[in-house]
């Protein structure tokens, strides 16, 4: 695991780069973040997007590089 997932809490909330919810943080899983699938954000599913995709976290607030249209276009359904 990469130095910033042990950063990454549960319930943290998960923005874009326009500032858009896109859903909060239930666990890392390897180098991803599965987001909680009870939040209407994910379409009550789970959604996995890549560490990679962090800009920065600003206390319990991890802030994507992406838009929010980016980051739903591209997350996966799948660890």
């Amino acid at each position: 695991m990469s130095a910033l997932a042990s950063d990454i809490r549960e319930h943290m909330h998960v923005h874009s780069s326009d500032d858009q919810h896109i859903g909060r943080v239930d666990r890392v899983v390897g180098e991803k973040i599965e987001l909680a699938k009870l939040d209407i954000s994910t379409g009550f599913k789970h959604r996995y997007i890549p560490l990679d995709w962090i800009a920065v976290i600003e206390g319990d607030k991890i802030v994507l590089s992406l838009t929010g249209d980016e980051a739903k276009e591209r997350w996966s359904d799948e660890a």
